[in-house]
């Protein structure tokens, strides 16, 4: 995985704005990657999203990467999103991006950039086949929020390296639809642990894979405002964050 050594002065900074627009942030005098969340939302709006957001932000502050945030889709540009290390959809719902947007993105991939989805992510965009491979999965429907039990399946990866064999989490837990066959499970759902999942003995909840020239990382998990205040939720994320940053 990467490191990065910056001055104690400039691991102060992270980068603000405000609904709608994408933040300048502080000047990259040291080469600090520098991410972008998309929060835009066009069906369900998560109440968890400015705790998402702020969670991010301080993983930027406190792992030396920027971050911008944004739900105004005009920043996706081949221009704009060319700065960005990775790009985080943070709970976005159903249309998102209009064509041209859509080719920026792609393209943006394309060129050995990282993307993470973070929970509904995968309720995002299902007329547009190329980002259901890339996301993985397509969501189809949940109960309600309650315990369960996640099967660490790989700790391999920085998202779950550190992570329990058998982790029990309170959060919203998605089944889902068109999965991808080429993505790298890291964690699946016991379906016996808790009540509504229908994706079986199989169900995966996280995974990573390598998708058109660049990386991208999904997990399930994100749902409650709670989740963006849990170290252990926190650093599953940030394992996502690095990955999908890259070397």
């Amino acid at each position: 995985m990467f490191k990065l050594f910056l001055s104690s002065t400039l691991c102060l900074f992270t980068a603000f704005s405000t609904p709608g627009t994408v933040s300048a942030g502080f000047t990259n005098k040291a080469r600090q990657p520098r991410v972008l969340v998309f929060y835009k939302t066009a069906g369900f709006y998560h109440q968890s999203i400015p705790a998402g957001i702020a969670a991010i932000r301080k993983l930027g502050k406190n792992n030396h990467f920027l971050v911008d945030t944004t739900n105004n889709a005009d920043n996706f540009t081949e221009r704009l999103l060319s700065k960005y290390a990775a790009v985080i959809f943070l709970n976005t719902t159903h249309d998102v991006l209009n064509e041209q947007q859509q080719t920026a993105f792609e393209n943006y991939i394309r060129s050995g950039k990282g993307f993470v989805g973070i929970h509904a992510a995968t309720d995002t965009e299902y007329n547009w086949p190329w980002y259901n491979k890339l996301v993985g999965a397509y969501f189809t429907n949940h109960p309600k929020v309650q315990k369960a039990k996640i099967i660490i399946s790989d700790k391999t990866h920085p998202s779950t390296s550190f992570l329990p064999d058998v982790w029990e989490h309170t959060d919203e837990w998605y089944n889902f639809k068109d999965i991808n066959p080429d993505i790298k499970v890291l964690a699946w759902l016991d379906e016996k642990s808790y009540e509504g999942g229908n994706n079986g003995e199989k169900h995966p909840f996280v995974w990573y894979h390598e998708f058109d020239g660049g990386r991208a990382f999904y997990t399930g998990l994100g749902h409650t405002i709670e989740d963006y205040s849990d170290p252990l939720f926190l650093k599953h994320v940030m394992g996502g964050i690095r990955y999908a940053i890259g070397k």
